[in-house]
């Protein structure tokens, strides 16, 4: 279970992959009858940072800080690859997984999206590759002392496919075959951002800003009328930097990139990014890739799969797509920007 707290703010704490930047960024200060709460605690091996416009009113807040927890704790509880009593992970234990499992709704909701970015990317995202994720040393097990054999490697590809899952709608349900480890922590946190959003709407709060390790939903605006405004991180891993800034109404943004999470191994550097096609670390120039999308389950998996394609093919496909989505490269002198047509009224000046 997480434990949250609550606090008025001006600025938020960093997150992930973004820094969120509130009033101090607008330079404005807050109306005495309202201002910006911030609820937080510990969620999915990372933080989440819940920032609401409301009057004083610690009795509303507490309420508030439970529900996201319940809201948090059910997420954890479907969806969690580190949990041995998860929905998921019981039907990742199934010695036969060719019948149909009921699954929960929500289950199926974040499986349906995750199949469509997949068939939309032409399998740069596909939530079936954790046992290769894992072959590498990037999920619950120990790191290997050795980078995996070609061998190692190819057993472990024949083994995943996202096309080996079926879904059924009505009643929702999941089978697999032959069986198949699924992880969803590539689109899992996003979700849980929407759940949370969605339980904020549905308890009348008009005005907020949903975080959870970087991914963000926002809706409404602040105090002074300003919309909420965030800034892309420089992809370094010594410092934070901002990038550019944006402002967000109504929409969701998710950044991937392999700047945070790798390892290095005789002189090589290795990412925990994974690419389905050949089961390896992504190798190429595109450092991360910002989206922003209606929901932050579909932004979430898309930076994830854009993140796998690299600049050309992703933005190529972004752009056909109508799909908002911002690109840091590393280039010969530097870090280079570029953005799809989609994104650029997202951008402040």
């Amino acid at each position: 279970m997480t434990f949250s707290m609550f606090r008025p703010v001006r600025v938020v704490a960093a997150g992930a992959l973004l820094v969120l930047a509130l009033a101090a960024l607008a330079g404005c200060s807050f109306e005495e009858e309202e201002k910006v709460w911030e609820i937080a605690g510990p969620v999915f091996g990372t933080r989440y940072h819940i920032n609401v416009v409301l009057t004083d009113n610690p009795e509303r807040l507490e309420n508030l800080a439970q529900g996201i927890e319940k809201v948090l704790e059910g997420v954890d509880a479907s969806m969690s690859t580190w949990r041995e009593d998860s929905e998921l992970s019981r039907f990742n234990r199934l010695d036969d997984q060719s019948e149909w499992v009921e699954i929960s709704t929500p289950l199926y909701e974040v499986l349906a999206t995750a199949d469509q970015v997949s068939e939309l990317t032409g399998g740069a995202f596909d939530v079936t590759i954790g046992p290769v994720v894992n072959l590498w040393g990037f999920g619950p097990g120990a790191r290997p002392e050795t980078i995996p054999s070609d061998d190692e490697l190819a057993a472990r590809m024949a083994a995943t496919g996202y096309g080996k899952l079926d879904l059924q709608a009505d009643p929702p349900a999941l089978r697999a075959s032959p069986n198949q480890y699924i992880d969803l922590s590539a689109i899992a946190k996003g979700y849980g951002v929407d759940a949370v959003a969605r339980y904020l709407k549905d308890e009348g709060i008009a005005a907020y800003l949903v975080e959870i390790g970087g991914e963000v939903q926002a809706h409404g605006h602040k105090p002074d009328g300003e919309a909420w405004r965030l800034a892309i991180e420089q992809p370094v891993s010594e410092m934070r930097e901002i990038n550019r800034v944006v402002a967000l109404d109504r929409h969701a943004m998710a950044t991937s990139g392999d700047y945070r999470n790798y390892y290095e191994s005789d002189g090589r550097r290795f990412s925990h990014t994974i690419d389905p096609k050949d089961g390896r670390p992504i190798s190429h120039t595109l450092a991360s890739v910002t989206v922003i999308s209606d929901d932050c389950m579909t932004a979430d998996a898309l930076a994830t799969a854009f993140n796998v394609m690299g600049h050309d093919r992703a933005k190529a496909l972004a752009t056909r797509e109508n799909i908002a989505a911002y690109f840091i490269v590393r280039g010969d002198n530097g870090f280079e920007t570029d953005y799809t047509p989609a994104f650029s009224s997202f951008l402040t000046h």
